[in-house]
């Protein structure tokens, strides 16, 4: 898709949130944030728990203020003019806390006549389509439908910019792939939507572009289409006689070899031929190429890859 880079829907300068001081050194909450978000697209906002995700939203709403640095929304201040942007916005956080004794429906007639009203029957389509039974109370519900009751709340008024904290947190995969059919059909709009998430399939599968956040601190801004193709690359070989990996180990550009049923697999950075050369000498079978995941990169950025490879991580990272 094209992005309009004319007028950002968020725009963030040197943003900063401390929480706490030593007599050594400044803790940061968050740290210098500079970031932009465009209409019309799904930018995903990508770190572990404790990164500074949650703070960064809490800033966007004014729910928090700054220790320094500014954020706008739609051109405008977001602690001046707070409670107009709220009009514009539907907001889920990471934890929901709701009546617990009101229905899911009496909780969407308040919210909705808190913002001056809604389309009923539009509602009654987000419920149907999130699979969401408004009649249970609240204390009824599990986690899942808490959250598809938050997703109502956020949706329901059809908000221009949609801000969603682990918005997929408790969902089963069916309702995941529901999900993002509505954000696709949400940026096909032209609205804006800003995902903060550890889930990396939920990233890699909608968003446009995505910021990966640590320590507070912002590592990367890129395409998820540029992010993954990054210089590495993994390689399996299918080889007609036993190989030992040591055997391929002074390669340059060759890390973590690893045996696999019939051949080997391992990490190549840069070009092929060396590779090639040193594979010359055996009988190739099969040769397979796979680009890495966005959880392999993300965890390249965190300088632990190794992680990936012993299969320790299964989608998430805490």
């Amino acid at each position: 898709m094209t992005l309009n880079h004319t007028a950002p829907v968020i725009e963030i300068e040197k943003l900063s949130k401390v929480y706490q001081k030593s007599r050594t050194e400044t803790i940061y909450a968050l740290k210098d944030l500079d970031l932009s978000v465009h209409p019309g697209e799904i930018f995903g906002y990508l770190g572990p728990n404790g990164a500074g995700k949650t703070t960064t939203i809490r800033l966007l709403l004014d729910l928090i203020r700054p220790t320094h640095g500014r954020a706008a929304i739609f051109g405008q201040d977001v602690n001046q003019h707070s409670v107009a942007l709220h009009q514009r916005i539907g907001f889920l956080p990471g934890e929901l806390n709701l009546w617990k004794n009101l229905t899911g429906r009496q909780v969407i007639q308040y919210v909705a006549r808190v913002r001056g009203g809604v389309d009923e029957s539009y509602v009654r389509r987000l419920s149907e389509r999130l699979q969401f039974d408004p009649t249970l109370r609240v204390r009824s519900y599990s986690s899942g439908n808490r959250r598809k009751l938050g997703l109502v709340l956020a949706l329901m008024n059809q908000p221009e910019l949609l801000i969603l904290d682990e918005p997929t947190n408790g969902l089963d995969p069916l309702m995941q792939q529901i999900f993002n059919e509505m954000m696709l059909e949400i940026r096909g709009e032209g609205r804006t939507v800003f995902l903060s998430s550890h889930i990396l399939s939920e990233v890699q599968s909608i968003c446009d572009r995505v910021a990966i956040l640590r320590n507070g601190e912002l590592k990367a801004v890129e395409t998820v289409t540029n992010l993954t193709h990054v210089d590495f690359r993994w390689v399996t070989v299918r080889l007609q006689q036993p190989v030992q990996p040591n055997q391929l180990g002074s390669i340059p550009g060759v890390s973590d070899i690893s045996q696999t049923e019939g051949g080997l697999r391992l990490r190549l950075v840069g070009d092929f031929d060396p590779l090639l050369r040193a594979l010359g000498p055996y009988y190739v079978q099969d040769m397979r190429v796979q680009e890495p995941t966005l959880e392999e990169v993300f965890l390249a950025f965190y300088g632990n890859h190794n992680a990936v490879h012993a299969g320790q991580v299964e989608g998430r990272v805490s």
